[in-house]
């Protein structure tokens, strides 16, 4: 299911989402450029999980949080395929999320979800040396947010049938737990290739917190008002 445009985010405003669209798409053209010259750069600034679980077990789980990789990774991607699906749900679903927290608190945010979801991934798979990339964990934050903000949205999406698409209007809780479970079965099922686990961390770390940001959110306009 290829979600095309929600029915709340205000995409004019959407400032940080569409500056973090900007970053990953100029990251991907340098990384086009370098040719074969990437795989130097991936194992450079991919988080390899098996690196951070070993610097855990060596000084402790306070160094989970030094390793700049857990930054880095996020404006990597494999391929076309990769950053474009990536930057169409941030571009859909950020607009919303950064409305409600506030531009530089979406920021923190995105950032702490693509961290949360890369110790995710260290966790359920500590032994992997296989670099992650991509900013789908910290989309996946995004996600989880917006599943607890806005509960009555509606997502316009494309559905490919055999030759034939077919395009509705699914209800955004609907599509998310359909994406949410898709994610846990195939990290469950063991996809390889796929950092599922991120991608299941990110979105459990966005549920969690979205409520707290939200009325956090509320208070700071709340005073703006007065």
């Amino acid at each position: 299911m290829i979600p095309l445009r929600d029915n709340v985010g205000k995409h004019r405003l959407a400032s940080i989402s569409n500056l973090l669209i900007a970053a990953n798409v100029a990251v991907f053209l340098y990384e086009m450029r370098l040719g074969n010259g990437v795989v130097p750069l991936v194992k450079e600034y991919g988080m390899v999980p098996a690196r951070i679980a070993q610097l855990a077990r060596d000084h402790g789980v306070g160094a989970l949080w030094s390793p700049v990789t857990l930054l880095t990774s996020l404006f990597l991607h494999g391929d076309v395929l990769h950053i474009a699906g990536n930057m169409l749900f941030l571009y859909i679903f950020g607009a919303a999320v950064e409305d409600r927290f506030g531009h530089a608190r979406f920021l923190c945010f995105y950032l702490a979800a693509g961290v949360a979801a890369g110790l995710a991934m260290v966790w359920m798979q500590p032994a992997s040396r296989m670099p992650v990339i991509g900013a789908s964990g910290a989309i996946a934050g995004v996600l989880g947010c917006y599943f607890v903000l806005y509960p009555r949205a509606r997502i316009v999406t494309l559905i490919p049938l055999l030759v034939f698409v077919e395009v509705i209007e699914v209800p955004a809780v609907l599509y998310l737990l359909l994406w949410f479970a898709l994610q846990l079965y195939a990290g469950v099922q063991g996809g390889g290739g796929v950092a599922w686990w991120a991608h299941v961390g990110g979105f459990l770390f966005g549920v969690a917190l979205a409520p707290m940001l939200a009325r956090a959110s509320s208070r700071r306009r709340a005073r703006a008002l007065w």
